[in-house]
């Protein structure tokens, strides 16, 4: 039976989550930062459309990205060096929410959610890689930080690669500041194709006990590459 959570309940544990749809763990509460923080801590994020409550998920398995283990092609490689690209950090948060929400598939990515995610990004706790060729932003992904664990949430594409490259300055951002891993949530082809896998949940959550304790504090990263 699916859980439901008001105010301050916490989530259940993640163990419960059903397996059709697979791992739905819980409906209600709301998205403010608290409630958002303490998902992400116990491996749960929200994912639901206008005409559905709030929905809270924990996967099994769950995707993943080791940063010692992205895949960059020759073609990448070039598109990283040759497109006229310039990534930037926390420039143009908002413009990447709604990229990420002009893309088909992100119609869950609503007015409530972009607002949560941007109260989390005020709060330093949620980060945008942007993608720019001179004044134009081309592409660029979003996620959140908590201790030395980033979570991506959504990235979009304009132009070749713009995203791709936003995610290869995303794992340099990352490795310069030892977070070792990023969760990407679900399976898809192009994640799978630039490295990431699908492991146990419960390897998993093993993994991000620790990494969510660091004393890493949170505020704007604010780079240029």
């Amino acid at each position: 039976m699916l859980a439901w959570i008001e105010g301050t309940d916490p989530f259940p544990p993640v163990e419960r989550a059903l397996k059709n749809p697979s791992g739905l763990l819980a409906a209600g509460g709301d998205l403010s930062v608290p409630r958002l923080l303490e998902a992400y801590r116990h491996g749960v994020f929200p994912w639901y459309s206008a005409a559905e409550p709030i929905l809270w998920w924990s996967p099994d398995p769950r995707m993943v990205l080791h940063c010692e283990e992205l895949k960059v092609s020759r073609s990448l490689a070039k598109s990283v060096r040759n497109k006229g690209y310039q990534v930037r950090i926390d420039t143009a948060f908002g413009q990447v929410l709604d990229g990420c929400a002009d893309r088909e598939e992100g119609t869950w990515l609503g007015g409530a959610m972009r607002a949560a995610y941007l109260a989390l990004h005020r709060a330093g706790h949620a980060h945008s890689f942007e993608t720019w060729r001179g004044a134009d932003l081309v592409g660029g992904l979003y996620g959140v930080a908590l201790g030395r664990m980033f979570y991506g949430e959504s990235m979009f594409s304009r132009a070749t690669d713009a995203s791709k490259v936003a995610l290869v300055a995303l794992v340099e951002e990352l490795r310069g500041r030892r977070f070792p891993l990023i969760d990407c949530q679900m399976h898809t082809p192009l994640l799978a194709s630039l490295g990431g896998r699908e492991i146990p949940r419960r390897a998993f959550l093993r993994a991000l006990a620790p990494l969510v304790n660091y004393p890493e504090l949170p505020g704007k990263w604010d780079v240029q590459t």
